[in-house]
């Protein structure tokens, strides 16, 4: 079993900055794929964006197009941890952001694949 654990949300004005962390115990060398959510009031929960190692040290992104150029995952596996840098803000990208983690093969965009939740961070972008 892997556990994750988010920080780093908050505040942030339209066209500032946000990174959140996720750090990762346990199991994590099942967890080939970290794949970050969101989900705002009222509103299904969406794919942000996904890392995943193909193997030892090589791995890719991929992101949503809603946050496509403006949002990065990296990731420092000496700390077992994602980033997720979000640049750029908008009102629209206010929601709580969750970390995931998975093994095995699929549709990494979908959460349903997902093994491991955080506990969620909130986001709140306004002015």
């Amino acid at each position: 079993q892997v556990q994750l654990v988010e920080s780093g949300g908050g505040w942030a004005q339209p066209g500032g900055s946000l990174r959140l962390s996720c750090a990762a115990s346990g199991r994590t060398s099942i967890a080939f794929t970290m794949g970050w959510f969101r989900q705002a009031p009222g509103k299904e929960r969406e794919f942000v964006g996904y890392i995943r190692w193909i193997s030892g040290s090589a791995y890719y992104t991929v992101y949503a197009d809603a946050v496509k150029g403006r949002f990065a995952i990296s990731s420092d596996t000496a700390k077992n941890t994602v980033y997720l840098q979000m640049n750029s803000l908008k009102p629209d990208d206010t929601a709580s952001y969750y970390c995931a983690a998975r093994g095995g093969y699929g549709d990494y965009t979908d959460a349903v694949g997902y093994d491991a939740w955080g506990q969620g961070t909130q986001v709140t972008v306004s002015s």
